[in-house]
């Protein structure tokens, strides 16, 4: 398919500074842009780009100053990222969806499979598991019995749903295990990366609602709930009976400890160790244990200057030292 600039401003609501008839018909980074190629500029680390790339088309907030004149089309638009994200969806929609069940699936007989739905290969489907219409489980992923799948759902490759959740009682011998009666329930809407793992509850069920987005290699332990279109980076893990709240971000590793609960609209930074619930709606929180941004990065301010801060106690320990006896000198 191919679309011209003006094609493109006119779908998205953005204002063409250059050549309006400028063809694209594919999609490219900014510093590997080529001719025929849409792209975008959103980050300002990615603007010395800009000048150079051979891309086509370009789209770019309509606030941003350029320094030189460029040679690509720009279209203007209120926020790049959020237009090209829009593009490609578009794009996506266009290409031929996949369903269907591959042979080489497992799928429990008293599984309830529902309409266009894609299962890959090697997927195993367990025993009264449901999937709802339109949903994509692909190669290589375990759906454990009982499990409750939504409509639209996307699981990625190796993931696993509905394993046993990590719980354990110790005794004189070494451990008891606790029996991991409860499920998994994933609602309406929600994707999962890669290698992800939502273990069952012990009892009652750990939840996905609607909407959630869960980035690669993330374990959300037993019992767990996450809110209605929480997003969140890879390698996140989260303790036993975690609640997070509605609309929350979550930075690729951070932590969090079991039994706390994160309120709605939570940001939550990279490497953050949560221990304790939050205070309210729409708090920013950042490194180990977490805390306001605003202080931590005071306290990594000083953090620095702790070396020289030991030097300079150091040398007024021996100024002491030697006053106090330089004092009993003089007393005696």
């Amino acid at each position: 398919m191919e679309f011209t600039a003006k094609q493109i401003a006119d779908m998205i609501g953005g204002r063409v500074e250059g050549n309006e008839n400028a063809v694209i018909n594919t999609f490219s980074k900014i510093e590997e842009g080529k001719e025929g190629a849409i792209t975008f500029l959103s980050n300002p680390k990615y603007t010395p780009y800009i000048y150079d790339t051979k891309a086509s088309v370009v789209l770019i907030n309509e606030d941003v100053q350029l320094e030189r004149p460029v040679e690509a089309t720009l279209i203007r638009v209120a926020n790049a990222y959020e237009c090209v994200a829009k593009l490609l969806q578009m794009y996506a929609q266009t290409l031929p969806k996949k369903v269907g069940i591959h042979p080489l699936a497992f799928i429990s007989e008293t599984a309830k499979i529902g309409k266009d739905v894609y299962i890959g290969p090697f997927a195993s489907i367990g025993d009264n598991v449901t999937i709802g219409d339109g949903s994509m489980i692909y190669p290589h992923v375990t759906i454990y019995d009982g499990c409750q799948i939504g409509k639209n759902v996307t699981i990625h490759a190796g993931s696993v749903i509905g394993a046993d959740g990590f719980g354990f009682a110790p005794n004189q011998d070494g451990y008891d295990k606790i029996p991991q009666l409860g499920v998994v329930i994933i609602e309406d809407n929600v994707e999962i990366g890669a290698n992800t793992c939502v273990d069952r509850s012990t009892m009652g069920q750990t939840v996905l609602h609607k909407g959630v987005k869960l980035d690669n290699l993330i374990q959300v332990a037993h019992n767990c709930e996450i809110g209605e279109n929480t997003v969140m980076s890879a390698q996140v893990g989260m303790a036993g009976s975690t609640k997070i709240g509605a609309w929350c971000m979550v930075g690729g590793q951070a932590g969090f400890s079991g039994h706390i609960k994160i309120a709605d609209r939570t940001f939550i930074g990279a490497q953050s160790g949560v221990i304790s619930n939050t205070k309210g709606n729409g708090e920013q929180l950042i490194g180990a244990p977490a805390i306001d941004p605003k202080v931590f990065f005071k306290a990594q301010a000083i953090v620095k200057k702790l070396p020289e801060m030991y030097r300079e106690l150091g040398a007024l320990r021996r100024e002491i030292d030697a006053l106090k006896k330089e004092k009993d000198s003089l007393m005696n």
